[in-house]
């Protein structure tokens, strides 16, 4: 699937892409190329940019990175993370088990948002931040959808995903791309194409300072996937004072809008 994802195969990508939009009731009119025959191969079309303009950024001290669906949120106790009713996994194994990278985390804020196939598949940035780590690590491709996340024990810990680690005015930030069915590549905009190739767990350090740091404002994109999956952020301990009133589990998220608030 991944193979024909990324091929341009002609009136066979563009019957494909045009059954998708039907199957999936995609609203084209929020793209920036409405016509399906614009997209030479289908990755292009799952990636596709929206109309200027149209996912305005709040304000608010964080916004939301992607459109899509909250999963679960809330505080962290020990580095564990709500996964569902009854499951919870640990920062350290969603982060590629490294204590010192995960301690940060332990009694902070996580928000894990689930984006559908329907949705707007590229990842920005809640608030400013300087790129500090990135982290591969190989696991499952598990689907991540509601019913998956409810029924198999440490999902997001188990399936494939990059994590990028940030520094922020005021704290440590993860944002972790997480893998699921047939997803054909998890991109970043410093590093291309993570996965594939990578196969085992491997990591990159950023500097954090001079001229060669890797900087973001807030609504910058980060990163994106072709064919979709979920994010899941961290916010170091105390850095996070509340999320936005109304913002809780099966809140349909769009891009921009207001997310978090800062302790100041």
């Amino acid at each position: 699937m991944g193979r024909f994802a990324a091929s341009e195969s002609g009136s066979a990508t563009t019957s494909f892409i045009k059954w998708f939009i039907k199957q999936y009731k995609i609203d084209m009119s929020e793209a920036l190329h409405e016509d399906p025959e614009h997209f030479k191969t289908f990755n292009e079309f799952f990636t596709r940019e929206l109309k200027e303009g149209l996912r305005p950024i709040s304000e608010t001290d964080l916004v939301l990175p992607v459109d899509g669906c909250v999963s679960q949120q809330g505080p962290m106790t020990a580095g564990r993370i709500i996964q569902a009713k009854g499951h919870d996994y640990s920062a350290f194994t969603l982060l590629g088990g490294d204590k010192n990278r995960a301690k940060p985390f332990a009694n902070g804020h996580f928000s894990t948002i689930y984006l559908a196939p329907k949705d707007y598949h590229r990842i920005h940035m809640p608030m400013d931040a300087t790129l500090r780590e990135m982290v591969y690590v190989p696991g499952d491709l598990f689907s991540v959808n509601p019913l998956t996340a409810q029924n198999v024990p440490g999902l997001f810990a188990r399936n494939e995903r990059v994590a990028a680690i940030f520094d922020t005015e005021h704290g440590p930030m993860a944002m972790v791309l997480v893998g699921a069915t047939i997803v054909a590549s998890i991109e970043t905009t410093w590093h291309g194409t993570v996965t594939p190739p990578c196969g085992q767990l491997d990591s990159w350090e950023y500097p954090a300072d001079g001229d060669n740091a890797i900087t973001f404002k807030k609504g910058d994109e980060m990163g994106r996937f072709k064919l979709g999956s979920t994010v899941v952020m961290l916010f170091g301990d105390e850095m996070l004072s509340h999320f936005e009133e109304g913002l809780e589990t099966g809140t349909v998220t769009r891009l921009g809008q207001p997310m978090a608030h800062l302790n100041q």
